[in-house]
């Protein structure tokens, strides 16, 4: 599970190579009577601040940029009872249609991303998990 000011390594060519967390979207932040943080899993949307890039990096690094995840090291329960879980959490760098930004995905990716419509992410992919 990701939340705020966890690390993220980007894994395509854009140019960024780290990134780190500043918000979850589409996650309330707590139940009732309880104080929880949002967190955000396989395949969900999050805002990103850039920490490492290359100096040929097109994306401004004082802006605030979008990525999807597409590996964490919390384990992911699939519907059949088993559990996939990788040795880093990664994401993606998406545009604002959803698109992934790097023409080239770097590593595995989660067969969850294809319930959640990024074929595109999934196609670029070496190796889907």
């Amino acid at each position: 599970m990701i939340q705020q000011e966890t690390m993220l390594t980007v894994a395509d060519n854009s140019g960024v190579k780290t990134a780190q967390c500043i918000k979850v979207l589409g996650r309330s932040g707590g139940r009732r009577g309880k104080k929880t943080r949002p967190a955000a899993g396989v395949g969900d949307i999050i805002c990103v601040a850039l920490k490492k890039c290359l100096p040929s990096c097109p994306l401004d690094d004082k802006k605030v940029h979008k990525c999807v995840i597409i590996r964490t090291k919390s384990p992911v329960r699939r519907a059949d009872g088993s559990y996939v879980r990788f040795d880093s959490n990664a994401a993606v760098m998406i545009d604002a249609d959803g698109n992934p930004i790097g023409t080239r995905i770097f590593g595995a990716v989660a067969r969850e991303l294809r319930e959640k419509n990024y074929m595109k992410i999934v196609s670029l992919a070496s190796e889907v998990v």
